[in-house]
């Protein structure tokens, strides 16, 4: 004897009419029919979900590689800085403290802070005139032609901290100070 479905055992025994088996089995099916829909729904919702979720990820991906990106650049623009003093600056006087009387304070603020640099009288007048300029590399301060001051206040403003800009003084007819010239041999 073949093993009877339950439904049809409940038939066989006169518990349940064909109309509440019918019933019963529609029920069922419309509840299969239900969980396939969810399922089909849940696939498509978590789909939509990780495909946001890459999305996502590109965009951080890409803001990263950007911050890197820029941060190799500020990287190469203070090695370009680095190269440049270290190759054009001034060879530094070893023999200026015996001729300290021969020499002057260059005075210059830097972060709000006064500094002396101690030059001697020509390379303090070419100084003064734009023909030198005065840059910081680590905590020390170099001193390099005007023109290299110029390439690297393009690469990097924060390193140049004195570059004096030859100027041309018109004299002003109506200026009564005109007459009264500063003084060349002037220091503060």
């Amino acid at each position: 004897m073949a093993k009877l479905s339950l439904q049809e055992q409940l038939l066989k025994s006169g518990l349940v009419s064909t109309g509440q088996a019918r019933a019963v089995k529609a029920e069922k099916h419309k509840q299969a029919k239900q969980q396939h829909h969810n399922k089909v729904a849940a696939t498509e919702e978590a789909k939509g979900l990780a495909q946001k979720a890459q999305l996502e990820q590109a965009e951080r991906d890409r803001e990263l590689n950007q911050r890197r990106q820029q941060e190799d650049e500020r990287k190469q623009l203070a090695a370009q800085v680095k190269q440049l003093i270290e190759q054009h600056r001034l060879p530094k006087d070893k023999t200026l403290a015996d001729q300290f009387d021969d020499s002057l304070a260059y005075h210059f603020t830097d972060n709000n802070k006064v500094k002396a640099l101690y030059v001697l009288k020509s390379t303090r007048e070419q100084i003064t005139q734009g023909q030198l300029a005065i840059v910081k590399l680590g905590k020390q301060y170099e001193i390099v032609p005007a023109e290299i001051a110029v390439k690297i206040k393009a690469r990097g403003a924060l390193s140049v901290i004195v570059f004096n800009e030859p100027t041309t003084i018109a004299a002003n007819k109506e200026d009564p100070y005109a007459a009264y010239q500063i003084p060349d041999d002037l220091t503060w």
